[in-house]
């Protein structure tokens, strides 16, 4: 199940992104790159983390945009168009703290009621934690400079840069939480 879970995700999200967004997917890869790294941490929730990660922008997508907040397009498509799983639209829903996003846009009611936050911790972290910690581009980079980058990309009074500098101490916090259990783990 869970290869073809990661299996499905892969075709769907390079369907969906790397014609039209070819740096997107490139940052989407990078993040399901980190998600394979970290997924050994989260036992029976690796699969679904690796699917998420894939997935977490495949609202970007400009066939999918509705509301052009692309945590929920791109659930409301999971969902509605490929019966996805509740627990990965959830996931994809709300990553990195989409729901403080959501609030800045007018849509937080609409987020928390049509896609609650999973009640798993470390499995939510843990999505945090790979795209936070992939650039643009796909590559490595830390939490810190990953919220620069951002807030040097979009500008502190736009609403992603507002979000961005609300959510950072969570986002640092997911981080540290996520390396922390990684670091307890046996070797």
């Amino acid at each position: 199940m869970g290869d073809l879970i990661e299996e499905w995700a892969t075709r769907v999200a390079e369907a969906e992104l790397s014609g039209t967004l070819p740096q997107r997917w490139a940052h989407t890869q990078g993040v399901a790159k980190r998600a394979v790294e970290v997924s050994h941490a989260l036992g029976q929730d690796a699969s679904l983390l690796v699917a998420a990660a894939t997935l977490h922008d495949v609202g970007y997508a400009p066939q999918l945009v509705v509301t052009g907040f692309h945590p929920l397009d791109g659930a409301r498509f999971l969902r509605d168009e490929h019966g996805a799983d509740e627990q990965l639209v959830r996931l994809v829903a709300n990553h990195s703290f989409a729901l403080m996003e959501a609030e800045e846009r007018g849509l937080r009611k609409e987020l928390a009621s049509e896609f609650p936050l999973l009640e798993e911790p470390l499995l939510v972290d843990a999505l945090v934690h790979c795209d936070m910690t992939t650039t643009p581009d796909g590559g490595r980079t830390t939490a810190e400079e990953r919220v620069v980058e951002i807030l040097g990309r979009y500008g502190g009074d736009s609403v992603v840069g507002r979000f961005i500098r609300r959510a950072a101490p969570e986002i640092f916090g997911a981080v540290g939480r996520v390396e922390a259990a990684l670091a307890a783990q046996p070797r």
